[in-house]
């Protein structure tokens, strides 16, 4: 398939915008999820870094979904007739702090579309632009990118991932079973088949097991900064998917101490070594 960058021009500059409030409940369910001692949060509570994602949801009916569990595409997100759809990445300021039980808003700006050849066939990247809001002020500035790529043939040799070669500071391991996905998909309503339906992320995407979600992964990064970290304040947080992680193997959240700008170095790495996510953070 060849696809015409041109005719997705329209959608650039498009924009979507969209409000919520810092409810408790989402709180309590992540902080459960990632097995916190302290569930209890009340009005006023600093949320965590990235804890955002629990809001701004867009439940799509169910006669609106693809076969992959995504809301059908040619709406806010250009139309990219490539079956797989993953997060690529994403780039952070933080410029306030969220605390439960604000009204917050987003404006969302389809900022680029780019396409280029990979080894399993054409890719395209979609970068939106999301500016998060409170009432007062602008508290995080976020780039979201969204990366869209055909099925890879039968026949294809795997790409051989690239190999952590730093030494970590501090590290965490994590096992990904199928309830963590589980309780994760259902508090951010995610409803891609890849992290919880074993026979169809083995038998039509092609996996050996169930996807860890891109935002879940980041998330323990930033989990274990301010564990390691408590005193300092997260400004500047940006990640990329290197290699999928899968519910198979425990894997390993590393990072190193900061230099001293508080500019540091975060990955994730799975049983083999692998280089699964790779995160640069700044914190003050």
């Amino acid at each position: 398939m060849t696809l015409d960058a041109s005719t997705y021009k329209a959608w650039i500059g498009q924009k979507e915008s969209s409000s919520d409030f810092l409810t408790l409940a989402p709180l309590r369910g992540l902080a459960a999820t990632l097995n916190k001692v302290q569930l209890d949060y009340q009005p006023g509570d600093v949320l965590p870094p990235l804890w955002h994602w629990l809001y701004f949801l867009s439940p799509a009916r169910q006669s609106k979904l693809g076969n992959d569990g995504h809301a059908e595409r040619g709406d806010f997100l250009p139309p990219i007739p490539l079956p797989r759809r993953m997060w690529a990445g994403s780039r952070f300021e933080f410029h306030r702090p969220l605390h439960a039980g604000e009204k917050i808003s987003r404006v969302s700006t389809i900022k680029s579309i780019n396409f280029k050849a990979g080894r399993s066939g054409q890719l395209a990247f979609v970068t939106v632009k999301h500016e998060i809001s409170t009432e007062l002020e602008k508290a995080i500035s976020e780039e979201h990118d969204i990366v869209y790529r055909d099925h890879v043939p039968a026949d294809a040799a795997p790409a051989e991932p690239k190999q952590v070669e730093q030494e970590a500071d501090y590290f965490k391991s994590i096992n990904p079973d199928p309830v963590l996905l589980f309780r994760y998909s259902a508090l951010t309503f995610n409803g891609h088949r890849i992290h919880y339906d074993r026979d169809y992320v083995t038998k039509v995407e092609g996996y050996p097991g169930l996807i860890v979600h891109g935002p879940l992964l980041a998330t323990l990064l930033v989990d274990l900064l301010a564990e390691q970290f408590p005193e300092k304040s997260l400004q500047r947080f940006e990640f990329r998917a290197m290699n999928p992680v899968f519910d198979l193997n425990p894997f390993d959240v590393c990072g190193s101490n900061p230099d001293q700008n508080g500019n540091l170095n975060l990955w994730i790495k799975d049983h083999n070594n692998a280089l699964c996510m790779q995160a640069r953070a700044n914190i003050v």
